[in-house]
């Protein structure tokens, strides 16, 4: 969905404030600045789709939003058991904000796994709803209660609303020849009904997208919306919800434009095409399904009508050695992946370095060593991207910072690699990967120009006066080799991953060779182009926070709260990784303290510091999960008095 917006403003990530009341029919609305749900339930439930359904109404609405899915790993892990709970938390406001929130101020509970599982995140004073009919002695022991929580009084300092959402969607969908089991399956939609009534959703989109989800079973389509007009009726009706609460749109926070909701994974996908188009090359996917990368996969295959063409191979090797051998064929090549296929497509890697061919490498990082957590976020493969190859092998890296950013970093990947003639490694996560945000559609004449030139004759004369090509002979401002489509007449010339001679291009295991072209593509990579870092420090402050990646909106969220307090504080967030802007080392220098919050152990933190010998301090978490803003401001905050 899309919608406009005509005035631009910047606000802070501020928090539930002045809630008005007004009349409102039979009950009364509050007006709130923003708020954060969490459904949470069986990985069979439906909550990604309620979440996702939610979202899209409140992005068509014009609210900022940002969102945080959370799901097992297991296709269907064991039901009613903890490590099967699923959720899907939004934080929409009528402002600017960065983050999914630190603590949802709703949360919905199907059963008491999920319950049990999110109690810890909720603050007191919060509202909770629950379907009471899933908890059953049976469910209460699985997940280790012995009493029911709805009756022993742990809940009472919260504002609980127990709903038989069971009971009430086979109720609502009686007339329809649907068995109960089947029946049962709506109660998320009954439940996205009562939270539509509860923040003044639009429905229209919702029951559009049922009819087109159930086209071919019109009957499953019918119950679905009788499920949702249901929860939305209830809550008309209850004497137990007697208020709603209105989040107005966030007009003054965007800039004017047209705009839609959008995720990490579809935004580098669309990114991915916007650039095959802006170079007019085809664009080649080469990649082995992977979570949480596969969806860029999915995504890429239904647009054939822009010249895309996507592989699915038999494995990550498979993958990107098709991927090279289509940038070798004269297309924009891309293989995607996560870090376990990152290792196994690093001498492939190392070969499109020393064949010095564009090739992009999207890995969306996930919890690791090895399978580790498959649909967890972590930052983890920096130095693997930096070094993670045989011999001297140098990629350049960049990192998109929110899922809208995606696109440009998309954007940005080609162009160093088309450029350069070179892979580039991008590195986003499953946090921006599964996370939404809106953005603004770009216009045409914001787009770059990407286009490159072909060899296409001879660009070499031998002293005898022949004329030859060669396909090692460098452009003298990039470095940059021609790139020569196979096929063309003269043009033949050596690939493989032996050392070449420079210039020609022939077999050499000369010493003094293999040590200039070393120094060569090592030179290449270090004189990229890239814009210097800009700092924010309004206020002259003596404390740096230098992020990259997916931590740029948490983070920013904390400076903005120290700021709020009071309290000075520096941040800059670096987009390329490699090579590092030519400035960075002068900002840093600037400082008396650097912080660094990473999802790792301090990767970037140790690059740091072996480059710039600035003694940077680690601010590390590994569990998953992004950040919180309210965690890194304590952190930011110690540092500041430290």
């Amino acid at each position: 969905m899309t919608s406009q917006v005509s005035s631009p403003a910047e606000q802070t990530d501020g928090t539930v404030v002045g809630e008005q009341r007004k009349p409102g029919g039979a009950k009364d609305v509050r007006r709130l600045d923003r708020v954060i749900i969490r459904f949470a339930g069986d990985s069979g439930d439906g909550m990604q789709l309620t979440g996702d359904r939610f979202t899209s109404e409140t992005a068509s609405f014009g609210n900022d939003l940002s969102t945080l899915p959370n799901f097992p790993a297991e296709i269907r892990a064991p039901a009613g058991t903890l490590p099967g709970v699923s959720s899907f938390q939004l934080h929409f406001a009528d402002h600017d904000i960065l983050t999914p929130g630190d603590a949802p101020n709703v949360l919905v509970a199907m059963n008491p796994a999920a319950l049990k599982a999110n109690i810890g995140d909720v603050p007191r004073g919060a509202e909770i709803i629950v379907n009471t009919d899933e908890f059953t002695k049976r469910a209460l022991q699985k997940v280790g209660y012995d009493r029911s929580p709805l009756e022993d009084g742990s809940l009472d300092g919260y504002s609980l609303h127990p709903v038989p959402l069971t009971t009430l969607t086979v109720e609502a969908l009686k007339e329809f020849d649907l068995s109960r089991k089947e029946a049962e399956r709506s109660k998320n939609m009954f439940a996205l009904g009562l939270l539509s009534w509860m923040y003044h959703r639009p429905t229209e989109g919702t029951e559009k997208f049922l009819k087109s989800k159930f086209a071919k079973k019109p009957e499953i389509a019918e119950a679905n919306i009788a499920a949702f007009r249901a929860g939305w009726n209830f809550g008309e009706t209850t004497e137990d919800f007697a208020v709603s609460y209105e989040v107005a749109p966030a007009a003054k926070a965007f800039p004017v434009g047209t705009y839609r909701n959008i995720s990490g994974n579809l935004a580098l996908a669309y990114g991915l095409i916007t650039a095959s188009r802006q170079a007019d090359l085809p664009l080649f996917l080469g990649s082995y399904p992977i979570t949480p990368a596969s969806d860029i996969l999915h995504e890429l295959s239904k647009h054939k009508n822009f010249g895309v063409r996507t592989f699915q191979a038999e494995d990550e090797i498979a993958g990107i050695g098709a991927a090279l051998g289509a940038a070798f064929g004269g297309s924009l090549a891309v293989t995607t992946t996560s870090g376990p296929g990152v290792a196994l497509k690093s001498e492939t890697i190392g070969l499109a370095v020393s064949l010095e061919l564009p090739l992009l490498v999207v890995d969306i990082q996930r919890g690791g060593p090895s399978t580790g957590l498959p649909t967890k976020t972590e930052q983890a493969d920096l130095l693997q991207a930096m070094y993670g190859r045989n011999g001297e092998a140098p990629v350049p890296v960049i990192a998109p910072r929110t899922p809208a950013d995606c696109f440009d970093a998309a954007l940005e990947a080609a162009r160093i690699a088309l450029t350069y003639r070179t892979p580039v490694m991008l590195l986003s996560d499953g946090y921006l990967a599964n996370g939404s945000e809106p953005w603004r559609i770009p216009e045409l004449d914001e787009l770059p120009d990407l286009r490159v030139q072909f060899a296409s004759g001879p660009n070499h004369t031998l002293e005898d006066g022949t004329e030859v090509f060669w396909p090692y002979k460098r452009d003298p401002q990039t470095l940059a080799r021609p790139w020569a489509i196979p096929g063309t007449p003269g043009l033949e010339h050596r690939i493989g991953g032996i050392e070449k001679q420079d210039g020609t291009g022939n077999i050499s295991y000369d010493p003094a060779n293999h040590d200039f072209m070393v120094r060569t593509r090592q030179a290449k990579v270090d004189g990229i182009d890239v814009p210097d870092v800009e700092v924010d420090d309004p206020h002259g402050a003596r404390t740096l926070v230098l992020g990259w990646g997916s931590t740029y909106g948490p983070i920013t969220a904390a400076v903005r709260r120290l700021r709020a307090a009071g309290e000075p504080i520096a941040q800059a967030h670096l987009r390329h990784l490699n090579p590092f802007p030519r400035n960075l080392g002068t900002v840093l220098k600037g400082y008396d303290k650097v912080v660094i919050p990473e999802m790792n152990l301090g990767q970037l933190a140790t690059l740091i510091r072996a480059k710039y010998l600035v003694d940077a301090h680690s601010y590390n978490q590994v569990n998953g999960m992004p950040f919180k803003a309210e965690q890194l401001a304590a952190a930011l905050k110690e540092a500041i008095d430290d």
